[in-house]
């Protein structure tokens, strides 16, 4: 049957196609992939929809993908396709925090929306998206490990703190923290948050912030700014890397502001190599 050109709502229909585009960049693909391996293509498990453009007026491959839920991360396309995706989100309305991906996808789209829900609070359009598969090139830090369940309220001062300094943003103005904390507590609960203790105090603290079959994504790096220039947080993210490409055998990655030379520099100190652009518009 004929359909009117546009982007479209995928069903499971679609999942060897979007696991096509997931396979051509598993790195770039990390936060969305993770979610479709555990809840498929169904809108009210995904938490959110995935859509996609064909280039045939049928039922056909799938050449541009874009999930929105919390976040609207366009992963391919052309610049047809993120004006397809642009037509939908302006009819939905600005439901999500931020716009993150492909810099290429994402400063597209951006064009597209910037005149109905501009102007964004920040654009930061030069974030090296960054990856090592083998082992660290330096040392881990032994004293890093996963958080414990009852060492939430320890950990959680040290997350708004990195949460503020990356984002701009207190995460605990709206609803006082309470979905904040709760966020921290599900990754400590699924023991992805990371942590160096001191005297009962966090000094380096990093999270696997989402994780699929091939690629685990490093987010939320923080060093206790007293602790700076000591290494710590060098050797502290050698360490979820180590764990992630030694225990849980993925593709250890992570995204940086080309602006954080220091963070770059680091992180090729460990073994990191640039794989991809990624851009993030915050709201």
């Amino acid at each position: 049957m004929l359909r009117l050109a546009g982007a479209r709502v995928l069903d499971e229909r679609d999942l060897i196609d979007v696991r096509g585009v997931f396979d051509n960049d598993p790195v770039a693909a990390c936060m969305v992939a993770a979610r479709v391996e555990v809840a498929g293509l169904d809108p009210w498990r995904l938490g959110g929809e995935m859509w996609g453009s064909d280039s045939r007026p049928i039922r056909g491959r799938v050449d541009g993908l874009c999930f929105s839920g919390p976040n609207l991360i366009p992963l391919r396309g052309s610049a047809t396709a993120m004006r397809m995706f642009a037509d939908r989100a302006r009819r939905r309305g600005r439901m999500c925090s931020s716009l993150v991906g492909p810099a290429e996808q994402v400063l597209t789209l951006w064009d597209e929306l910037q005149s109905d829900w501009g102007p964004a609070r920040e654009v930061r359009g030069d974030q090296p998206l960054m990856a090592i598969s083998t082992a660290p090139k330096i040392t881990p830090d032994p004293h890093v490990r996963q958080v414990r369940p009852n060492e939430l309220n320890r950990y959680l001062p040290a997350a708004i703190s990195m949460f503020i300094e990356e984002v701009g943003i207190d995460p605990c103005a709206e609803d006082g923290g309470a979905g904040y904390r709760a966020r921290v507590s599900e990754l400590i609960a699924a023991g992805r948050a990371f942590a160096r203790f001191e005297h009962g105090e966090v000094v380096f603290k990093a999270e696997i912030g989402a994780m699929s079959s091939r690629v685990g994504q490093i987010q939320g790096v923080w060093v206790r700014p007293d602790r700076r220039g000591e290494g710590i947080g060098t050797a502290g993210t050698a360490a979820v890397a180590d764990r992630l490409t030694r225990v849980l055998n993925r593709t250890a990655s992570l995204y940086v502001n080309g602006y954080n030379h220091v963070a770059q520099a680091a992180y090729r100190r460990i073994g990191f190599e640039q794989v991809g652009q990624y851009a993030t518009v915050l709201f």
